[in-house]
């Protein structure tokens, strides 16, 4: 398997990919590549993975089953499943995306950052600490630092909708099915159970 994996270091290579070191790089699946792509030392591949022109990975990154689009940063110990990452992104370090996620273009997101099924609208921003699950947030979103999207009642899981521009402010509990209107704003430290006007 190590020389299966220096093989495919030696052809990526070959077709422009910068790998920062071949030896301490792993293929456990496919991976395509654009144009200009870097990868770092300790970076893992499993499933398949697509990484578009300009894409760099930081070190101890681990990608699984996950496409990411031109332009997008990828920093340190981040790791990546079953997600669709938009242009010109900028995640972690130490960030997780769980599967059945969607991030526009120009997302950031932050260090120690959890997201889980959901879809994130361009230009939104998701600061460090915050754990986005099973929710759905329009375009140019701020979500401050420690908020949550809380999405199980003990039975049934529900999500979280909120609308463009909306401002959530820092250390937020927001208890699904719960929906944030557009350009609302929410103070940092509550607890929202109910439709956000």
């Amino acid at each position: 398997e190590r020389q299966a994996s220096i093989l495919r270091a030696s052809e990526l290579i070959s077709k422009g990919v910068y790998l920062r070191d071949p030896m301490r790089f792993d293929i456990r699946g496919s991976l395509v590549c654009g144009n200009n792509v870097e990868l770092d030392v300790n970076v893992i591949i499993e499933g398949d993975v697509k990484l578009g022109d300009d894409v760099t990975i930081g070190p101890n990154c681990i990608l699984k089953d996950t496409e990411i689009n031109s332009g997008t940063k990828i920093q340190a110990n981040s790791i990546i499943e079953g997600a669709n990452i938009g242009k010109f992104c900028l995640i972690g370090p130490y960030a997780r995306v769980r599967p059945g996620t969607t991030l526009g273009d120009h997302v950031q997101i932050g260090n120690y950052v959890e997201i889980k099924n959901s879809n994130i609208g361009s230009k939104s921003r998701i600061n460090h600490h915050a754990i986005i699950l099973d929710s759905d947030l329009e375009e140019q979103v701020t979500i401050g630092g420690n908020t949550q999207t809380s999405n199980h009642d003990g039975v049934k899981i529900h999500r979280t909708k909120i609308g463009h521009g909306a401002y959530v402010g820092g250390g937020c509990n927001l208890v699904a099915p719960l929906v944030v209107n557009a350009n609302a704003t929410i103070a940092a430290g509550s607890t929202i159970t109910e439709e956000v006007a």
